[in-house]
């Protein structure tokens, strides 16, 4: 059983998410005294940065794909509703009155 498009992005997005968050907590107590080099420091850090910003940009995408789909389903409920108005009032014209 595998997932949609949704569920890929939305563990992808929670896994960098974690990363970024795993990296948050062991850069303030694990690994804060093996941080001495400032190369290291910076890279390590620039990689939690990274790790943060892939996760933003994944939920901005996962925002955008959920308007669209949202606007996709109103616009077929209007166009179905508005074809069962019309089936209604066609039926409705055809019944004899009396």
């Amino acid at each position: 059983m595998g997932l949609d498009a949704t569920g890929r992005r939305r563990w992808f997005g929670a896994f960098a998410l974690f990363a970024a968050l795993a990296m948050l907590v062991s850069g303030q107590t694990v690994l804060k005294d093996r941080l001495t080099d400032p190369r290291l420091f910076l890279f390590y850090w620039l990689l939690c940065f990274g790790c943060t910003g892939l996760a933003i940009f994944i939920a901005f995408l996962d925002v955008r794909a959920l308007q669209r789909r949202t606007r996709e389903e109103q616009r077929s409920l209007v166009h179905r509703t508005l074809k069962e108005i019309e089936t209604d009032a066609t039926e409705k014209a055809k019944r004899p009155q009396g």
